[in-house]
């Protein structure tokens, strides 16, 4: 029976460069990609069997989850925020950050004493979790899009949840970070079915990548 293609769903921008990358060093690499001024939706390598296809971050667990992609390449925050039926099999340890409560000194005692505020935040899902279930404070969630650390400055918001690189943002805007909800960074995901299907091909890249990665960064837990 001829070999099907595994389908790579990458998210765009640094997160799909540092990602192949990082498969060039293990001999997979697709030229195709290569070519900026291509049009191209879809690159193969036909040698290898495998698709590549780019596509906004919080599209790709809904890529991987409905089969469209086998593997996806995505930050642990969309992960969170997507909530898909998904395994989670690999921290690729690059584009780590911190997501992250913020907000003025003011801030600080609300957070301490579980005030009923508002918080901002691109992340309801892992706001709405971190306050409700870890920390059973009653908020207000506001969802926005952009610069979210708008909110407390223009008086619409307490604090923020977001993510946190180097806090020079921050820093330069009178905010601060108040608590830590968890450690991001990139992420490799699998279609549930897929790993049944694929067992053999997706174990081995899964296991060259964290030879390559560092050999604690394989996530046993399928979720």
């Amino acid at each position: 029976m001829e070999e099907r293609y595994l389908t790579f769903a990458l998210g765009k921008g640094r997160l799909a460069n540092k990602t192949l990358e990082l498969l060039e060093q293990i001999g997979i690499t697709c030229e195709e990609m290569k070519d900026k001024s291509s049009r191209k939706l879809i690159f193969v390598n036909e040698e290898l069997k495998l698709k590549f296809f780019l596509s906004k971050g919080p599209d790709v667990p809904t890529y991987v989850e409905y089969g469209a992609a086998d593997i996806g390449v995505v930050g642990k925050d969309t992960i969170m925020e997507e909530n898909r039926r998904v395994y989670e099999v690999l921290d690729l340890g690059f584009g780590k950050c911190r997501m992250c409560v913020c907000g003025p000194q003011s801030a600080k005692e609300l957070l301490i004493h579980h005030e009923r505020i508002r918080v901002a935040t691109k992340y309801p899902l892992i706001a709405r979790d971190y306050f409700y279930n870890k920390k059973h404070q009653t908020v207000d969630i506001i969802k926005l899009n952009g610069s979210v650390e708008l909110g407390p400055i223009v008086g619409l918001s307490d604090v923020i949840v977001d993510i946190v690189e180097t806090g020079s943002t921050l820093k330069e805007n009178g905010l601060m970070v108040h608590e830590e909800i968890c450690s991001l960074s990139a992420r490799m995901i699998v279609n549930q079915v897929s790993m049944q299907m694929e067992t053999d091909r997706i174990r081995s890249l899964i296991l060259q990548l964290k030879e390559l990665c560092g050999k604690g960064n394989e996530i046993n837990a399928y979720r």
